[in-house]
């Protein structure tokens, strides 16, 4: 352990409520009943949250790592329960009206967590997640309860034919539409691009949550850069389970991890990685959590310091599989380490601090062009840019790699929600030139901050790439790339700015400046304002009604607490 203080404490401080003495016999009745043997009663035990699911490949795997964390917590002198949560799939969902419950299923995954974990005592948490939302659900609910734990990455998924993914499947549905893309040809694409378990394989959300987790000191130390079929990650989970029976010995709790220092540390990863705009809406969340101030502009203020040094996709050449065999990202983080970019004293859940954690980590070996040195970066500054004006004045997000330019003007195409935005395109009646404008997709006016990986896959596969630029107060995919600024806030279900928007405005989006803006006068903006009327719910009860009265800002993290 570093040379911080342990604050050992009583390893059974929850569990004991729940099993000792006469009163809770019918507890221990109860456990005796899912295998608790006497010993037992008398170990700290250990919740291993699995998010195993068969409804999509990100998770189909888990239930054999849950076995494995459960394996090492016992071997360490706890005593593990394995209990499940929920996931949906992006992936299946996504273009579909089925997405709206993506963003809703992190809360949902957090609320149970935080449940399973407070109804049941244990004293400490292994929670394993693979894919967009039930990881940072995940994170949520580990800052929550602040008890001992440590978070686990299913790992990436291995490349289809022809180093295909799932992005190549939704581009390749534009590249149909163009005509470019024959039926045989989307038929292979679709039958070879997901050839068996793991997140989907690019720097996409999966990927950029589990860097963004290891870099809160959350994870052990690889975990976020691993195939999810491999030994490597069954070892992974095993050592999880070991390390969490640890960290409530050493009284080492979330608190003392999840620091202001450790999120822009995760906040710097993401950025060097070439990450997806979908961390800063989950790291704005798990900061509210862990109750650590961190907005929208820290993005900012660090993004100017810190280069984007991974070429990986979408924006770049190269899988996640493909960083794992020269090292993954702990070498990544020794050079930002090394450069002054990362904090090296935060603590992390092997107990010792990052520093201490990368002191032995070697460079990437010589001639590989996936990582490039931090003086040598691809762009000198984040990727993620946040920008305000008359169109977002609470802020948007953009993801700029600058392949397609850092400032665009065009007239706006606008559409109110992703089906009809998505239609136009692949019927071609989106033009050079457009800024499309999909709107009514936040998060109560979706409700739920639909992912617009259709509709930019769609400009994709039809070549529009660097010609057409989209807005929307909905949110992106890990894999969308382009000229896409999302999250625009506030949205349009509440008389934000994109619900005043009219096809044919002027819009202009400058990365360099941050700025978006609709040339419209402030008279024309009233007056628009006076006559707009809210539009009627898409869901009047049940889950996604409830998620829309409650659910904050984008700007906010889209939190529900």
């Amino acid at each position: 352990m570093s040379n911080q203080k342990s604050k050992r404490s009583d390893p059974r401080a929850h569990s004991r409520l729940v099993v000792d003495g006469p009163k809770q016999a019918p507890s221990r009745a109860m456990l005796r009943a899912v295998g608790f043997t006497e010993a037992d009663f008398g170990k700290p035990q250990v919740g291993i949250a699995s998010t195993w699911a068969n409804v999509t490949p990100c998770n189909m795997h888990i239930g054999d790592l849950a076995k494995q964390a459960a394996a090492g917590a016992d071997a360490a002198g706890g005593k593990s329960v394995i209990f499940n949560t929920i996931t949906v799939s992006d992936g299946v969902s996504m273009g579909s009206p089925g997405m709206r419950y993506s963003l809703v299923s992190r809360e949902v995954i957090a609320d149970s967590i935080e449940t399973v974990v407070g109804a049941e005592g244990f004293d400490g948490v292994v929670a394993i997640g693979g894919c967009d939302k039930n990881m940072p659900g995940c994170a949520i609910a580990i800052a929550r309860l602040n008890r001992p734990a440590v978070f686990v990455y299913g790992g990436t998924i291995r490349p289809g034919a022809k180093r295909r993914d799932i992005v190549a499947v939704f581009e390749a549905v534009g590249g149909h539409a163009a005509g470019k893309v024959s039926d045989a040809e989307l038929l292979d694409v679709e039958r070879t691009a997901i050839p068996g378990a793991g997140s989907c394989g690019g720097m996409y959300t999966a990927n950029t949550m589990a860097s963004a987790m290891e870099a809160l000191g959350l994870s052990l130390p690889g975990s976020s850069a691993q195939e999810a079929v491999s030994d490597s990650k069954h070892h992974d989970s095993r050592r999880a389970g070991e390390a969490v029976v640890r960290l409530i010995e050493q009284g080492i709790r979330p608190s003392d991890i999840l620091t202001r220092k450790a999120f822009e540390n995760a906040i710097t990863v993401s950025i060097a990685l070439g990450g997806s705009t979908n961390a800063v809406l989950h790291l704005l969340a798990i900061a509210r959590a862990a109750r650590v101030k961190l907005s929208l502009d820290d993005f900012t203020r660090i993004g100017k310091r810190v280069p984007v040094l991974a070429d990986l996709r979408p924006s770049g050449r190269y899988l996640m599989s493909e960083l794992i065999a020269i090292g993954g990202i702990q070498p990544l983080m020794k050079r930002l380490l090394d450069a002054g970019l990362l904090h090296g004293d935060c603590l992390t859940v092997t107990g010792r601090t990052l520093a201490e954690n990368l002191a032995g980590v070697d460079d990437y070996p010589s001639g590989q062009d996936i990582v490039r040195p931090v003086g040598d970066p691809l762009k000198k500054d984040s990727h993620l840019v946040v920008l305000y004006g008359n169109c977002a004045p609470e802020g948007a997000v953009a993801k700029i790699s600058g392949k397609a330019g850092v400032r665009f003007t065009g007239r706006g195409r606008v559409f109110d929600g992703e089906e009809r935005a998505t239609r136009a395109i692949l019927d071609g009646k989106v033009k050079a030139g457009d800024v499309v404008v999909i709107r009514y997709e936040g998060p109560r006016g979706g409700p739920g901050m639909r992912e617009m990986l259709s509709p930019t896959g769609a400009i994709m596969g039809r070549g529009l790439g660097k010609d057409v630029a989209l807005i929307t107060d909905g949110r992106f995919s890990g894999g969308s790339h382009g000229f896409v600024v999302g999250h625009a806030s506030p949205e349009a279900a509440v008389g934000g700015p994109l619900a005043l928007l009219r096809s044919g405005d002027v819009i202009t989006i400058d990365a360099v400046a941050r700025s978006i803006d609709a040339d419209v006068s402030r008279a024309e903006w009233a007056r628009r304002k006076r006559a707009w009327r809210p539009r009627k719910p898409y869901a009047t009860a049940g889950v996604l009604a409830k998620y829309a009265r409650v659910v904050s800002s984008a700007s906010d993290g889209a939190v529900t607490d």
